[in-house]
């Protein structure tokens, strides 16, 4: 079949469509979706039978979802976070950068490799993935506990370097390749490009803090939510591509530093929450493009190279994490859960093999032992973790370090295990902070639940009784006291999470009064089935609101 007359559409089609079916399969088993995503690559890709998917295209594609995923991760920086546990996560992760860098140098060299191309191989192999990280920690409500802060701190480390690297990796491939200049100029050269990066890195800082959230401001004062979500992909896709035309810097620094400007805009939130779908969308693009320059004849061919790297990448780099935690005066409980959350490497070493892959800098094996050792070490993270909660209460050290943390944290989050008769407001929004008011004045005993920092901590300055997490979690539902409350007032938008979060609590309370907010008839049905007494439809109530007004007068 010719493809050609519409190679854009059926790339996109095929590519996103396989990697939902994928992606849905690798959900059932319980492993991260990118497993799907990639798999859905290497259907599509040059290397197996059946359609063949545009490589050049899928290639563009790629790259604005490497500046999207960038954005993102820019987006969610927080200065903050790193400075918490900054004496344990920037010496440990540079540490175990260096470690596992070096130990990906010791098999380029086997392999024949040069000092260089084995550095960047090294690097490739030393940075674990935000995604799966994130979802493993976020599964285990260890967000945030101290556990999750060392790792979530120390992953911010891994990816600036891995950004600084991106910056300067062209730079230093054209030095390596220029064999015939002097070591004068290339000296002059490096010191060039980087001062070009640190004038793009100033101006942007500069201009960008007034320039863009002005610029929101104003097309949020349009109320269009088409020309809002514009103007936050123009500022996102528009700063990388000035970072590579006029810097020679890269597009993932250009939007990298675009998404952190705009961290500090008070329209953040909404800025993240309305291109979010997007990014997401280009994301999927991303890994589905790498999948496809994957040829799975590695896995036969060099089993055991895939094993060596695969080596590095669980045992090498969570021993190095393990060892230094230990250094660092940390528990047993503490050091395995670092250990473990970072034996793996995701979107970060993809970026950084295409490039070394496009600079030449290295092969197709390496590029291949590199996707191979991600794909794998992602499928079998979630089993070490399986493996640590087993071991963790056969050794019944979990109990004490639960008792530590909780301890920790109750300073902060004042666990109500001691009243009774009490509502539960989840969800600190608009209509949370006004409903908590209102219950405060009628000196109702309130517990809410926040899964946002910011939110949480201006609701433990406000002091209210609060727990921090997803309210999925029935373990949070427990230290909310549900077994005992009187009502559960659900502000969240989510109609779909909200009835998710009715079905358990009405599990663990059948008495209990549930109130729901919602806005769409689909949800409304699907929050009635689930338990709930009450559902408020936002637009409903506006109307009635309104009428009420116009009869009084």
């Amino acid at each position: 079949m010719d493809y050609s007359a519409s190679s854009l559409i059926t790339t996109i089609v095929g590519g996103l469509t396989l990697a939902y079916l994928f992606g849905m399969i690798a959900q059932r088993l319980r492993v991260s979706p990118l497993i799907g995503y990639l798999l859905a690559g290497v259907i599509i890709g040059p290397f197996t039978p059946g359609f063949v998917a545009n490589t050049n295209l899928a290639s563009e594609l790629a790259e604005i979802g490497v500046i999207l995923l960038m954005f993102g991760v820019g987006l969610h920086f927080s200065l903050k976070d790193l400075l918490s546990v900054k004496s344990v996560a920037i010496p440990g992760a540079i540490a175990q950068i260096i470690t596992a860098t070096l130990l990906g140098l010791a098999l380029a060299m086997i392999f024949g490799w040069g000092l260089f191309a084995g550095t960047v191989f090294g690097l490739c192999l030393s940075t674990a993935s935000t995604v799966v990280l994130l979802r493993a920690l976020e599964e285990r409500q260890l967000i945030y506990s101290k556990r999750g802060k060392i790792a979530i701190g120390w992953l911010i480390v891994e990816d600036l370097v891995m950004v600084l690297t991106l910056v300067l990796l062209p730079c230093i491939s054209d030095i390596v390749d220029s064999n015939n200049s002097s070591f004068n100029d290339l000296i002059i050269k490096l010191i060039f490009t980087v001062s070009k990066v640190i004038i793009f890195i100033i101006i942007t800082l500069l201009i960008g803090r007034k320039l863009i959230p002005w610029m929101l401001a104003r097309t949020a004062a349009t109320g269009s939510r088409e020309l809002f979500t514009l103007a936050v992909l123009v500022l996102a896709l528009g700063i990388a591509y000035t970072a590579v035309t006029l810097f020679n810097a890269s597009f993932a620094l250009g939007a990298f530093f675009a998404g952190m400007i705009l961290n500090e805009s008070e329209l953040s939130h909404r800025a993240a929450q309305d291109t979010l779908p997007l990014r997401d969308a280009f994301a999927v693009l991303f890994f589905v493009s790498v999948g496809m320059i994957f040829n799975p004849i590695i896995l036969i061919e060099f089993p055991i190279a895939i094993l060596a790297v695969l080596a590095i990448i669980t045992i090498g780099k969570s021993l190095a994490a393990l060892i230094l935690m230990r250094l660092f005066g940390h528990s047993h409980c503490n050091a395995l859960t670092i250990a473990i959350s970072l034996a793996q490497i995701g979107e970060f070493s993809f970026i950084l093999s295409g490039i070394g892959f496009t600079l030449h800098v290295f092969d197709n094996k390496a590029l291949n032992l590199v996707i191979a050792g991600a794909i794998i070490s992602i499928m079998i993270n979630p089993l070490l973790f399986s493996l640590l909660d087993r071991y963790l209460k056969k050794t019944e050290t979990v109990d004490e370090e639960l008792l530590e943390e909780s301890q920790e944290e109750i300073k902060v989050i004042q666990i109500p295990v001691d009243i009774c008769g009490h509502a539960i407001i989840v969800g600190y929004g608009r209509v949370g902070t006004i409903l908590a008011k209102k219950l405060r004045q009628k000196n109702i005993p309130l517990v809410i639940i926040e899964n946002t920092r910011a939110r949480f901590e201006e609701l433990s300055r406000n002091g209210f009784r609060s727990l921090i997490g997803n309210a999925v979690s029935k373990t949070l539902m427990r230290l909310a006291r549900i077994d005992c409350a009187q009502t559960l007032l659900l502000t969240i938008p989510n109609g779909y999470e909200a009835g998710q979060i009715v079905e358990k609590a009405r599990l663990l309370n059948p008495d209990l009064t549930i109130i729901v907010r919602a806005h769409y008839d689909d949800e409304i049905r699907y929050i009635s089935e689930r338990g709930a007494n009450h559902i408020v439809v936002c637009e409903h109530e506006i109307a009635k609101t309104m009428a009420h007004f116009l009869t009084d007068n």
